[in-house]
């Protein structure tokens, strides 16, 4: 049977729990294809599984979510994809690994102007930014939101998009560097959230109205001053947590801040059938080719440096798109 490496965990914990091990690959089954990638995507919901933030449904559990490569073997029933495609996928477990097995639903095509690698870097980023901006809340040129973490992975392709929308745009940063990143994706106004009040900030911003809409991804440390930083009946969303999750919500608090809403959407509930999964993509593909989002991919580790790249972004010390070179 066929060798591959792959990075799995056995227990919840630290970086140092990841472990790249040599794993057997069969041939792939009715409905799979066999994938050697070309790039892999680093994602906080990797670190919130590592951690058990999020439960794992079982051990070894093989890390990682989101990559891009090219179909090196097809299983029986797979008609939409052969050897030699150029793919990329969001969703399913095992993306740190060097070559894999998948079922073909997971998979679209990536366009032949679309480097792998660009695939790899922006499918869970890009795919998220298209339905915050476009479902969860239909940003327009009269939309006015607030997006946390503007230099981080989402946040650089959520600023460009909203702008290509028409809206205008505030980020939160938590650095200088941050926030001049930020403006040169976007942005209209980034505040520094290690030196400033961002909720009095945002409301200076704005002449006192406040947004339409929070991007909240931080979770603990920002609530609830993102709330603060609404509109009567505007929208919190809530769509991570990253500095940790926010315990103890009461509902009652949307009243007192101003009969506002609020959500805790994921990507996996707005891709959930092969139809919403190729929209989602073929717009963020168009976004990309049309070049009114550019893909920056900021820093890049090899697959069995993993442990770094997870301590890394945790540390904040990451800005934008990571990837994992097999």
């Amino acid at each position: 049977m066929k060798k591959t490496q792959a990075i799995r965990i056995h227990q919840n914990g630290g970086p140092e729990v990841m472990k790249l091990e040599e794993v057997d690959l069969p041939p792939p089954g009715a409905g799979e294809v066999q994938i050697r990638h070309a790039a892999i995507g680093l994602n906080f919901i990797d670190v919130y599984f590592r951690s058990g933030l999020y439960k794992a449904p079982y051990f070894p559990l093989p890390l990682g979510k989101e990559a891009a490569g090219t179909i090196t073997a097809v299983g029986s029933g797979v008609t939409d994809f052969a050897i030699g495609d150029r793919v990329a996928y969001v969703g399913s477990d095992g993306a740190y690994s060097v070559e894999r097995n998948i079922e073909a639903r997971h998979l679209v095509k990536v366009p032949g102007d679309i480097p792998l690698e660009t695939a790899g870097a922006m499918m869970l980023k890009g795919m998220t930014a298209e339905y915050l901006l476009n479902r969860t809340f239909k940003v327009g040129p009269e939309t006015v939101l607030l997006f946390h973490a503007a230099a981080g992975g989402v946040g650089l392709i959520a600023g460009q998009w909203a702008k290509a929308l028409g809206a205008t745009v505030i980020g939160t940063a938590g650095s200088p560097e941050k926030v001049k990143l930020a403006l040169e994706h976007g942005y209209d106004h980034v505040i520094d959230y290690s030196s400033e009040n961002f909720a009095d900030r945002v409301k200076e911003i704005t002449g006192g109205k406040g947004v339409d809409v929070v991007y909240d991804s931080v979770g603990q440390d920002t609530f609830p001053r993102s709330l603060d930083c609404l509109k009567p009946r505007g929208l919190w969303v809530t769509f991570g947590q990253s500095s940790g999750p926010i315990e103890n919500f009461n509902l009652a608090i949307l009243n007192q801040k101003g009969s506002l809403f609020a959500t805790r959407p994921s990507l996996f509930a707005y891709i959930g059938t092969p139809e919403e999964l190729r929209a989602s993509a073929d717009a963020l593909f168009a976004v990309v080719q049309s070049s009114k989002v550019r893909i920056n991919i900021n820093q890049t580790y090899p697959l069995s440096d993993a442990g770094r790249a997870h301590s890394d972004l945790e540390s904040r010390k990451t800005s934008g798109t990571t990837l994992l070179i097999p």
